[in-house]
């Protein structure tokens, strides 16, 4: 469902002081689309909230764990044109002109927080796939490069004395946005899985870099550059504060931009941020375990991200064991993993305390892993950290576990 406000927003393009980030949070559950007072001529529009429903992205979309895993095992090619929408507007990059929010009051700046970064290297081929984005001049930016495949592509890129051409895509359908999330093998080309998920996609040229990307809202073109800058803090997933860090610095030569376009902005934090960062993983859990897994859910009081509620159908008291050790593998930042029966709703929290509360036993269904790597995003971890499995299944061929019926 969409809720327009329909009251403009005042905003202050060049601080990013406005009302967008409260209204996200106030309003969480609703897609908001958001007219502006500014003094800018682009009349942007800003959007937020688009994946921030989980019903809504499958009834409006088609978008969940299985069409996911099913793009993912069955790829399609998208077709390539050198026009589109986007280049109604070709400019000088000038960040200050786009609606850009500073989230909380302790970020570091103005964050770049739905931009879909497209880059190529010559051996492995196409990447798409999202950094937070810290505003520092009208044509700089500095992106977080945490160590998978676009962080490859740069180290390889600097290796041969070269920057990494970028193309940074705004304004994007959910399912662009959901293949840009996955994590696949760096050989392959989550394009491709975008593609599968919309049955065709078209790809426009770039005007100063050599990429394609999807024809967006507005496109940002440009190189991360050898130069580093200092970026942070900033909330992260688990709605608490990223450290600063030293991180590379993007310098912008164009940006494209559709009339009366629609920037979209990401809250941190936020149902959108945890059901776009955690579905993903939730696709690999799912195709980790097998054909006895009935559904997975990374919890929202888990933060997307280090709880995992997974439905089974047991055949074997072996199963939850095997099952629980299967999602830590599949998902390395998990923390803690609760296994429970298929008649559960796993996205209901009491009822998932109702089958830990009859089901579980710690003294003989508790897997307790100490020592492990765990996620850089849990504020409590060190180093290394501790895990848990919980067995919240019913014992196979034994009554008294099942709930009573009306």
């Amino acid at each position: 469902m969409l809720h327009e406000i329909l009251n403009a927003v005042d905003m202050e393009f060049e601080s990013g002081i406005n009302d967008i980030p409260s209204k996200l949070a106030e309003f969480e559950d609703k897609t908001l689309l958001f007219e502006l007072n500014s003094q800018s001529d682009l009349k942007f529009r800003v959007l937020g909230n688009l994946c921030a429903n989980r019903d809504k992205m499958d009834e409006l979309f088609g978008l969940n764990i299985r069409s996911l895993l099913n793009a993912i095992e069955n790829p399609q090619n998208p077709r390539i044109k050198s026009d589109g929408e986007v280049k109604d507007h070709i400019a000088e990059p000038n960040l200050n002109e786009l609606p850009i929010s500073k989230y909380y009051p302790k970020d570091g700046g103005k964050y770049i927080t739905s931009g879909v970064v497209v880059t190529r290297d010559p051996e492995y081929g196409r990447n798409m796939s999202f950094h937070r984005l810290m505003v520092m001049k009208k044509d700089k930016l500095a992106i977080r490069l945490v160590p998978r495949d676009t962080y490859t592509y740069y180290e390889r890129a600097i290796e041969r004395g070269e920057d990494l051409e970028i193309a940074i895509a705004i304004g994007l359908h959910p399912a662009i946005l959901l293949a840009a999330s996955t994590s696949i093998p760096i050989q392959e080309d989550e394009l491709k899985i975008a593609s599968a998920l919309l049955n065709g996609l078209d790809l426009i040229k770039c005007e100063t870099v050599d990429l394609e990307v999807p024809d967006a809202e507005i496109i940002l073109e440009g190189h991360i550059t050898r130069k580093t800058t200092k970026e942070g803090p900033f909330v992260d997933i688990t709605r608490t504060y990223d450290r600063v860090r030293e991180q590379p610095v993007v310098e912008l030569t164009q940006m494209m931009y559709r009339t009366r376009a629609i920037y979209h902005s990401i809250l941190p934090g936020g149902k959108e941020h945890r059901i776009l960062m955690g579905m993903p993983r939730e696709v690999l859990i799912y195709g980790r375990i097998g054909k006895h897994v009935r559904d997975v859910c990374l919890t929202t009081g888990g933060s997307g991200w280090l709880h995992a509620v997974i439905s089974i159908q047991k055949t074997t008291e072996e199963d939850p064991r095997r099952d629980i050790m299967a999602a830590f593998e599949a998902h390395p930042s998990l923390k803690h993993v609760v296994i429970v029966d298929s008649d559960i709703d796993i996205h209901n929290p009491e009822e998932v305390e109702w089958a830990i509360a009859t089901r579980f036993q710690a003294q003989k269904d508790l897997i307790l892993i100490k020592g492990v790597k765990g996620s850089s995003l849990d504020p409590s971890a060190g180093d290394l950290t501790s895990k848990l499995g919980l067995d919240a299944t019913r014992p196979l061929n034994k009554e008294g576990f099942d709930r009573a019926r009306i």
